[in-house]
């Protein structure tokens, strides 16, 4: 019972978050500028991400491997536990995703509200929508992927079953934020040394050839590392 209902409310906040998904995609970007620049980070965030996902993909592999081998050896893991991490690996690395896909979606968007005629109301809507996709993603997946957990097998009463979902969310969130904050450093001290020391521009001046990167790390970084990392403190503290 109790896990039915984990996956009905955990359906139910994934649906709310594509609804605004949805609505902040359909905003259109009337400034060409706005929508270049947008466009520039959007590009340069997913193809972090995907080269990090290719990387990710190798390793959550050979350590499900290595956890089906150790089931086999019979030193206390369930069978499953290697699905189960698979299972919050996945779950985490999506969190990830479609929160740099809202925070992409809702930079240029706010703004653009910002330069309109209620400038303070429709930046704070928009960008509110845009992190509220994230906060609504992570709560959903986390519910939904451990009620999954309890409806597939029962009450779980093997520890290391629920543990694995853990240990895969936990093993994207390490790489994540890690891989994410070098990148996000990478980029900034880049732009200062190129800009503002050699040249005398300012770090988030147009002009300053690292502010496309700077911002692709803020985004890297501080959304889609950050998200990884609460879906696991999230998913840590319900199997607590």
């Amino acid at each position: 019972m109790i896990g039915n209902l984990g996956v009905i409310l955990g359906t139910a906040s994934l649906v709310i978050a594509f609804i605004l998904l949805r609505r902040l995609s359909m905003i259109p970007l009337t400034n060409e500028k706005v929508a270049r620049i947008t466009k520039e980070i959007r590009s340069g965030a997913m193809a972090f991400l995907r080269a990090e996902y290719r990387v990710l993909v190798i390793f959550i592999l050979a350590m499900a491997i290595l956890l089906y081998g150790g089931s086999l050896a019979d030193i206390g893991l369930d069978p499953m536990t290697p699905f189960a991490f698979l299972l919050g690996a996945a779950c985490s690395v999506a969190a990830g995703y479609i929160g740099m896909r809202a925070a992409t979606l809702a930079n240029g968007r706010t703004a653009m509200a910002a330069s309109g005629d209620d400038p303070q109301a429709a930046a704070l809507e928009v960008s509110y929508n845009g992190g509220a996709v994230m906060g609504l993603s992570v709560a959903g997946l986390g519910l939904l992927g451990i009620s999954i957990m309890y409806v597939m097998f029962g009450n779980v009463d093997d520890v290391s079953i629920i543990a694995g979902f853990g240990m895969g969310a936990s093993s994207i969130a390490l790489f994540a934020r890690v891989g994410g904050g070098i990148y996000t450093k990478a980029a900034d001290v880049g732009a200062d040394l190129v800009g503002k020391v050699e040249a005398g521009i300012p770090e988030d001046d147009p002009r300053n050839p690292g502010v496309i990167a700077d911002n692709v790390g803020d985004n890297v970084g501080d959304v889609a590392g950050m998200g990884a990392d609460i879906f696991e403190s999230f998913v840590g503290s319900m199997i607590a």
